[in-house]
């Protein structure tokens, strides 16, 4: 009944306006969906993602050479991971709000170097999460095809993620001697001969191999370490003196005022946050704390283990 009545207008309308009626009524298509906001789920993630270095160059056993260059993906409740070797960990949070999460939770770094074993893959300098920065650690497994197959957030801001792969399921596949160049293992050598002789200490066999792991790109220096952290890293202000740091406190005072007052003159709510004690801040976290995270954009499986 109303598709014929609105037949019959459009009939009538032809009649009396003639034929640019029906090019007026003509509507736009829109057909490119709007790409405002560095988060809009419309764009594609990785313009998103603005990493504050680039990645570690390509280290370790040469047969996981092959993974450089690849991602693998996992979605575990709204949240999509990426892991790309030798490159980076990312999270997207898959959801069409405005706002929606896009991180990256580490930057390949090092490797982890247990009992002269490679143990799993450090991805540091991620997005900042308070005073630090997120952090995973990826372990490499045995398995039947290239696949990442879980991820939890063992503590706030540090992921840790397990890769399966069928590149380490051979016993030797993850051992540091077999990788390093011939003048490096003849080293290695000599300092398995020096320990045996008694000319160094086991405190001073671990040092020289851990210089040998940090020569062979393995390892970082600890000054490549904390320069990295430095130039990645969250930097807190540092003032010269009490004044310094009573002028900046009003500054402040003033810049909050003020934008108390944009909020108020266009009608949106605020609330005054909740003040902790000294011992609160050091201590763990709250489940409110960690609920207002998760609305800041801290996503993660929060409370699992290793």
């Amino acid at each position: 009944m109303a598709a014929g009545l609105a037949y019959l207008v459009l009939l009538l309308a032809l009649q009396l306006y003639g034929p640019a009626y029906a090019g007026a009524a003509k509507m736009k298509v829109v057909e490119e969906p709007n790409t405002f906001g560095l988060n809009n789920p419309f764009l594609p993630q990785t313009s998103r993602l603005q990493p504050k270095r680039d990645p570690s160059p390509v280290s370790g056993p040469a047969h996981l050479f092959r993974l450089s260059g690849k991602c693998f993906s996992l979605v575990e409740s709204t949240y999509k991971y990426e892991f790309c070797p030798f490159h980076n960990v990312t999270q997207h949070e898959q959801t069409f709000r405005w706002n929606a999460y896009s991180g990256i939770l580490g930057i390949w770094h090092e490797w982890e170097i247990t009992n002269n074993t490679f143990r799993g893959m450090w991805m540091r300098d991620g997005d900042s999460c308070h005073s630090r920065s997120r952090q995973s650690k990826v372990e490499l497994t045995c398995g039947k095809s290239n696949r990442l197959a879980h991820v939890s957030e063992p503590s706030t801001c540090v992921y840790a993620l397990i890769f399966e792969t069928p590149l380490v399921c051979h016993p030797h596949s993850l051992l540091v001697y077999p990788a390093l160049p011939v003048a490096l293992q003849q080293r290695w050598d000599q300092v398995e001969q020096d320990l045996a002789d008694e000319l160094i200490t086991p405190q001073g066999y671990e040092k020289l191999l851990r210089a040998l792991f940090e020569d062979a790109g393995y390892l970082k220096t600890p000054e490549e370490s904390e320069s990295t952290q430095q130039e990645g890293g969250a930097q807190g202000l540092v003032f010269e003196n009490l004044e310094s740091c009573n002028n900046a406190h009003k500054e402040l005072s003033k810049e909050i005022k003020r934008l108390k007052s944009v909020l108020t003159q266009h009608g949106i709510p605020y609330t005054k946050p909740v003040e902790t004690s000294s011992s609160e801040h050091l201590g763990s976290k709250t489940s409110t704390d960690r609920t207002a995270e998760q609305l800041r954009g801290n996503p993660g499986l929060l409370g699992n283990t290793l």
